[in-house]
């Protein structure tokens, strides 16, 4: 639990499940101890083999070395040429993600600044919106409303989904962080939008952002959408209108827009 290894799904009545690839890593986590490591070592070495084994790898190791180096430009450089040869979305998917995951678990463990994590989200943000305004030509005239729950400030997956729809064709309106659900709804309306995402990262923000939910869901004609770190579980899920976009950033896209198409 300390060092985040492994990180297993939960079922609906909230038990851990723990599937082939948790158990390789509490395996390795086992005999990297008995070597002598100490477990936090030995759970770093465990998540440096996952990223190294992941399409982006050495971009994503490239970018976290540049945020502990405070070397803005790497990371700038890495981003563009991991976009040039693996294309947008599996970078977004496989470097940009990782890298945000990785250099926020490396805070949370004492292993980098705060100031390390902001010039990191700083730059990867500012390489987003580069891209969110590369479109293809907008399909729909109603636009998607994207917003984090009340109380969650964690808004970078966001702003990567809203890429991803932008290069399908749908036109977007960011809200950011800490949306108020009165704010929320008259950005609805005053858009006339045909959908809303609403995403929740931590646990103790979900019921607030339930409430966002609830009350987009009592408008007519307005799909609403979820996702987040706080509903990855089937308990967390019960009872919460509107559809779940799962973990998949690419597969979320294709399911809002295939939704909004039928």
């Amino acid at each position: 639990r300390r060092y985040g290894i492994p990180t297993p799904d939960r079922t609906g009545g909230s038990h851990r499940r723990y599937g082939l690839a948790s158990m390789s890593e509490l395996r390795e986590l086992r005999d990297e101890i008995a070597a002598g490591r100490r477990a936090r070592d030995a759970a770093e070495v465990i998540r440096r083999r996952a990223l190294e084994a992941a399409p982006g790898s050495d971009h994503v190791t490239e970018i976290l070395s540049a945020a502990l180096a405070f070397d803005p430009e790497t990371i700038r450089t890495s981003l563009d040429l991991a976009h040039a040869s693996l294309g947008l979305e599996t970078t977004i998917q496989s470097v940009v993600l990782p890298v945000m995951r990785e250099v926020g678990a490396m805070w949370e463990a004492g292993r980098c600044d705060v100031a390390n994590e902001h010039l990191a989200s700083q730059e990867v943000r500012t390489w987003l919106s580069r891209h969110a305004y590369v479109t293809a030509e907008a399909r729909a005239r109603k636009p998607v409303v994207l917003a984090c729950g009340p109380n969650d400030f964690h808004s970078l997956g966001l702003e990567a989904f809203h890429v991803l729809l932008a290069r399908r064709g749908l036109r977007c309106r960011v809200l950011g962080s800490q949306t108020p659900t009165k704010a929320l709804l008259n950005a609805v309306d005053s858009s006339r939008a045909a959908a809303v995402v609403v995403t929740s990262h931590m646990n103790t923000n979900r019921r607030t952002a339930i409430e966002s939910i609830r009350a987009i869901a009592d408008l007519a004609g307005v799909e609403v959408f979820y996702a987040g770190n706080a509903f990855v579980s089937r308990r967390s899920r019960q009872g919460v209108p509107g559809r779940y976009l799962g973990d998949d950033l690419a597969g979320a896209a294709d399911l809002l827009e295939e939704a909004l198409a039928s």
